[in-house]
């Protein structure tokens, strides 16, 4: 059997939206809100660059079935309502996890203007 190091794949089919995903209408949980009124105010209060954007999220997970990609929309919009940015603007992202124990959890995140 061939071991792939590492694999590039190109295929002209459209990306599917989050918003293609679900039927129907989504609504905000209390436990959302909640988060987001939280980081909403924890957040500092800076200026950011004009876009386009590179974005890098860093999250510190105590479940190590969590999956890398969950965090990273709802956290996105909630920075794009702080810092007042469109986020179809981010051209670039990178996401790194690790396992923290319980209590430890994190989140970190970076923006720069790329170009």
């Amino acid at each position: 059997m061939f071991i792939c190091h590492y694999l590039t794949f190109s295929k002209n089919i459209k990306p599917l939206s989050v918003n293609e995903v679900w039927k129907g209408k989504r609504f905000k949980t209390e436990k959302y809100k909640q988060y987001e009124n939280t980081l909403l105010w924890l957040l500092p209060k800076i200026k950011i660059p004009e876009p386009p954007y590179e974005i890098h999220f860093k999250f510190g997970f105590s479940n190590s079935l969590s999956d890398w990609d969950n965090p990273v929309k709802p956290t996105q919009d909630i920075l794009s309502k702080k810092y007042g940015f469109n986020d179809k603007l981010i051209r670039k992202a990178i996401v790194e996890t690790e396992i923290v124990k319980k209590g430890s959890e994190y989140i970190e995140f970076g923006i720069r203007r790329i170009g």
